[in-house]
């Protein structure tokens, strides 16, 4: 099969991988090249979001340093708890326009914060949105989040756009 590309089976040896890479560096870059008269298709508006508080209950330090670098960067001002009780006593304490909530955690879940938030938020007269971002993402773990009361539900790993679209849906201006 070799001889009919005109290589010898006899010369085949591994590849470095630095040839390798190499390659496919080359490979990638002459088709750019081959490609850049293609104009690209219009890039997806986003909606405008306003700066906003936001509670981060996450208990996962790479996904509380991601989230966190991410919402700044977006211009949000970020609180984070690492349980569902720390998410609570946080949610006591000061006023937040948005909570982002990972389902399971130690301590307390994410099912069980928004449950005690929502009983909160019946004496005070308001409601925040709640999105859970969570890596539970079978069938039936949205439905499940939904009723438990949260407003949204954003599955991990999660994808930049999706939490964009998932927090602009409440904060239209």
């Amino acid at each position: 099969r070799w001889e009919k590309l005109g290589v010898s089976a006899r010369l085949m040896k591994p590849v470095k991988q630095s040839e390798l890479l190499t390659a496919i560096e080359n490979s990638l870059t002459f088709g750019r090249r081959a490609n850049e008269h293609v104009e690209e298709g219009p890039k997806e508006v986003l909606p405008t979001i306003p700066p906003l508080r936001i509670l981060l209950a996450e208990d996962g330090l790479t996904n509380q340093k991601l989230a966190v670098a991410l919402l700044q960067k977006w211009g949000h001002s970020v609180t984070v708890a690492g349980d569902g009780r720390e998410a609570v006593h946080a949610y006591e304490s000061q006023e937040f326009e948005l909570v982002l909530m990972d389902v399971q955690m130690p301590e307390m879940d994410g099912l069980e914060a928004t449950a005690c938030i929502r009983a909160m938020e019946s004496k005070l007269g308001r409601r925040t949105p709640i999105i859970a971002m969570t890596a539970r993402a079978m069938k039936g773990d949205r439905e499940q989040c939904l009723q438990a009361g949260m407003d949204g539900y954003v599955s991990k790993p999660v994808r930049q756009s999706e939490l964009y679209q998932a927090i602009a849906a409440f904060f239209k201006p």
